[in-house]
């Protein structure tokens, strides 16, 4: 699963994901894209299911691209703890994503392939989501 190496903190706030995504919206590298078009925390065991669920059905042909990454820790207090005594400690990795952000890239299969290879992902994850593909003149 996807983590990062190393972190100048070990815990984060929470935050919110206001507004659309600010990079990220536009395909830079396949044919075929699976573009969030709802707000949500993306864990990395989702991220990799539906990198799994992709590959199987492409039968490993052609290239996949993922191109979001868990960077913010999430913290959760073991079952039954009172409250007080400080936060609890990083139990997860998830990537905040927002509208708009194209989350995994495919070129090499048919468009037929792509798209149910991203209908089975995105059962996977959170975020609702939409099939984009490359316009025909770039």
């Amino acid at each position: 699963m996807l983590s990062p190496k190393r972190t100048r903190f070990r815990k984060q706030h929470k935050g919110r994901i206001h507004g659309f995504a600010k990079g990220g919206t536009q395909l830079n590298f396949g044919a075929y894209g699976l573009k969030a078009t709802s707000p949500e925390r993306v864990t990395s065991r989702q991220i990799e299911a539906a990198r799994r669920t992709i590959t199987r059905h492409m039968k490993r042909v052609g290239k996949l691209w993922i191109r979001i990454f868990p960077d913010l820790p999430v913290s959760q207090k073991p079952a039954e703890v009172r409250q007080g005594k400080g936060k609890g400690s990083p139990e997860y990795w998830a990537v905040r994503v927002h509208p708009g952000r194209i989350m995994f890239e495919l070129d090499g299969v048919p468009e037929d392939v792509a798209r149910r290879a991203f209908e089975l992902a995105s059962a996977k994850l959170p975020v609702s989501t939409r099939f984009v593909k490359r316009l025909e003149e770039e």
